[in-house]
């Protein structure tokens, strides 16, 4: 086992050295450059622009940056934003834990349902529930996250007045069920694609548990239809999804990139994107690498779970 995660963390650290690699030259090619804002300054001049290149090392070669700006991250010095000059790492500090929120509860609700969609829809196959479950993922799959935001905020905030319509909290009453209203909007439209996703996988792998040789066996053995469902299929099914679970963490960041912008959420995804606007590339970095950190981690823990429930992964 000890082999296993010492080959997958490997592969992690490579693929985070390519990201680190192609995000900083992509960014740094990209038309408009790092001293674009600084341009936009009244009465700034070549000679001045020149100067501030000279002192952010911005002249040298674009390798010779890649390296000087690895080096500082690997040693937790992320560099300082354009905007304010506050350290990358603590802009970054400040807005994780709205999206960790963010993500947690989202990620406990489409887990939730899903799986009991899933499984409600291959123990019921054909049924109206099953059909329903169909046609409710195939609108949730195809419609996109930000219109559902944009029609929840309509409906529940502005004609009935039961949520707020933005916002992690209210100026004055920043109280745990203040946190928690605020919450449901996002953190449900947010899930709600998730939802889809993982009914869709629950009930094809509930499917092809229930064919198996030793689900026939254990129903003749006499063993009781709840034993049957919980033990023996149910169990297995799970397995292919905690690969989902690791897969999907990509899409729960993706996903709050756009809802925390419709609901103004102070999250990492709507900081990244307020970086993009202002040209702020030590934070725009930051953020990119510090979602692939999370991304691989997410991944390498999902494997590490596959191979403790299932020890021909690791034969593999």
């Amino acid at each position: 086992m000890l082999r296993f995660i010492l080959h997958r963390l490997g592969h992690s650290l490579l693929l985070l050295f390519l990201v680190s690699i192609l995000g900083f030259t992509i960014l740094h090619l990209a038309p408009g450059g790092p001293l674009s804002q600084f341009a936009l300054s009244p009465g700034m001049s070549q000679v001045e622009l020149a100067k501030i290149a000279e002192r952010m090392g911005l002249n040298r070669p674009l390798p010779v940056q890649w390296f000087d700006w690895f080096t500082g991250l690997v040693i937790g010095d992320w560099g300082h934003s354009f905007r304010d000059g506050r350290a990358v790492l603590d802009i970054i500090m400040g807005h994780l834990f709205a999206t960790l929120l963010l993500v947690i509860s989202s990620t406990i609700l489409s887990v939730g349902l899903g799986t009991l969609v899933g499984v409600l829809g291959a123990t019921r196959r054909y049924s109206a529930f099953d059909y329903l479950a169909t046609v409710g993922a195939m609108i949730a799959l195809s419609i996109p996250t930000f219109w559902f935001g944009l029609v929840a905020i309509y409906v529940f905030s502005l004609k009935l007045g039961w949520l707020p319509s933005g916002n992690m909290y209210s100026i004055g009453d920043e109280s745990v069920l203040d946190y928690a209203r605020h919450l449901i909007m996002p953190s449900a439209v947010l899930a709600l694609v998730n939802v889809a996703i993982w009914s869709r996988y629950m009930r094809s792998s509930m499917l092809d548990v229930i064919g198996q040789d030793f689900v026939r066996t254990a129903r003749a053995k006499g063993l009781t239809r709840p034993r049957v469902l919980y033990v023996h299929i149910l169990r297995n099914a799970l397995i292919p999804m905690i690969t989902l679970a690791g897969i999907q963490l990509p899409t729960l960041l993706s996903g709050a990139l756009v809802t925390e912008t419709v609901f103004t959420w102070p999250g990492i995804g709507r900081l990244f994107l307020d970086s993009l606007g202002y040209n702020d590339y030590p934070v725009i970095m930051g953020v990119l690498m510090f979602t692939a950190i999370f991304v691989l981690l997410g991944n390498l823990v999902a494997d590490i779970l596959v191979a403790s429930v299932d020890p021909r992964v690791r034969l593999e």
